[in-house]
C-alpha cells in the first residue's frame, strides 16, 4: 500500500510504501495504523479498488478479500483513534482531476479510468457523487450493445464480470479491446500492438478501432448527457495514447446535444499519484 501526507495544494510528502495483507485482516489494519502512526490526530483518508457502501460503511474488494463486507473506516478508526474516510479509487481519481488537475475550474468532472477495464467517477461543485450502494459513474455497465430479445446485430455480447452481457466494460479499456479484436480479426494481440498498428495504418485493425471507438463514445455522450460535464479526464494504461483520446473526445462531441468546439475527453493530468490526491480531498458531507 502507499503512503503520503498530502498538503493543501494537493502536493504529496513523506512518501512510503508497505505490503499490503491481503488474507488477514489484523495484519492489514495494523499495517495502516503503523503508517500513519507518526501522525497522531490526524484524518486518515483512503482509496480502494473496490466498492465502498456510503449507507453501511462496509467496503468490498476483490484483490484485498480480507477487508470484504468489513466496515473499514469505523474498524482503523476504533483501532488508531483518528477519523477515517474510504473511497473508490476511481471516484479519488476523478475527485483529484477534479481539484488540481485537468478538471480545475470546472463545476461538473466526469473521470474515466480506461486501464485494463472501464471506470469512472463524478463530481459535482467539487463533491464526490456517490450513489446507492455506494455506485456511481459507472459508465461501462449496463447492457449497451443488447437488443430487445438479446439481439445483438452482429455486434459482439460478452458475458461481464457484474453478471451482466454486453456490458462496455467488456469491450472497452485493454482486455475489452484485445477481446473485440480477436471477435472482428480472429487474431490475438495485445492492446499495444493493436494501437500501433492502428495508429500505423493496418486495414484489419480499422473496423476493431470502429466499434470501440462508435460504442465508447455512445456510452460516455449519454453520459454527459445526463450528468452535463464539461470536462472528461481520462487516465489508465490507454490514456497515454494521444491519437485515441483525440478520436474519442472528437466522436463524443459528435453525439452530445450541448455542442462545443473546446476538448472534452483530455488526458489526464495525474497518472500515478491521483487515487492518494484524491483521497486526501475526502470530505464527510
Amino acid at each position: 500500500m502507499d503512503f503520503a501526507v498530502s498538503t493543501p495544494d494537493g502536493r504529496l510528502e513523506d512518501r512510503r510504501k508497505a505490503p499490503t495483507p491481503t488474507r488477514d485482516l489484523n495484519a492489514f489494519l495494523a499495517t495502516l495504523t503503523d503508517l500513519c502512526a507518526p501522525y497522531p490526530g490526524v484524518p486518515l483518508h483512503i482509496a480502494i479498488a473496490g466498492i465502498c457502501d456510503t449507507q453501511t460503511g462496509f467496503v468490498r474488494a476483490a484483490n484485498i478479500p480480507c477487508i470484504g463486507n468489513t466496515p473499514l473506516a469505523h474498524e482503523i478508526g476504533a483501532r488508531s483513534g483518528r477519523t477515517v474516510l474510504v473511497a473508490n479509487d476511481a471516484d479519488c481519481f476523478a475527485l483529484a482531476e477534479s481539484q488540481f488537475g485537468a478538471g480545475r475550474g470546472h463545476n461538473n468532472v466526469f473521470g474515466v479510468i480506461l486501464g485494463t477495464g472501464v471506470g469512472g467517477g463524478l463530481v459535482i461543485n467539487q463533491k464526490m457523487v456517490s450513489g446507492l450502494g455506494g455506485l456511481a459513474g459507472e459508465w461501462g455497465h449496463g447492457p449497451f450493445v443488447v437488443g430487445p430479445g438479446g439481439q445483438t446485430e452482429g455486434i459482439p455480447a460478452f458475458a461481464c464480470g457484474c453478471g451482466q452481457t454486453g456490458c462496455i466494460d467488456t469491450i472497452g479499456g485493454a482486455r475489452g479491446l484485445e477481446r473485440l479484436h480477436h471477435w472482428s480479426t480472429g487474431k490475438t494481440a495485445d492492446s499495444h500492438v493493436i494501437l500501433d498498428a492502428w495508429q500505423n495504418g493496418a486495414p484489419d485493425v480499422a473496423r476493431t478501432m470502429d466499434i470501440f471507438l462508435h460504442y465508447l463514445s455512445s456510452a460516455l455522450a449519454m453520459t454527459v448527457n445526463i450528468t452535463g460535464s464539461s470536462i472528461i479526464p481520462v487516465g489508465g494504461g490507454l490514456s497515454s495514447v494521444p491519437r485515441l483520446i483525440a478520436a474519442l473526445d472528437q466522436a463524443v462531441r459528435g453525439h452530445i446535444l450541448a455542442q462545443t468546439d473546446r476538448p472534452l475527453v483530455v488526458p489526464a493530468l495525474f497518472t500515478r499519484d491521483a487515487g492518494l490526491i484524491g483521497a486526501s480531498c475526502l470530505s464527510e458531507a
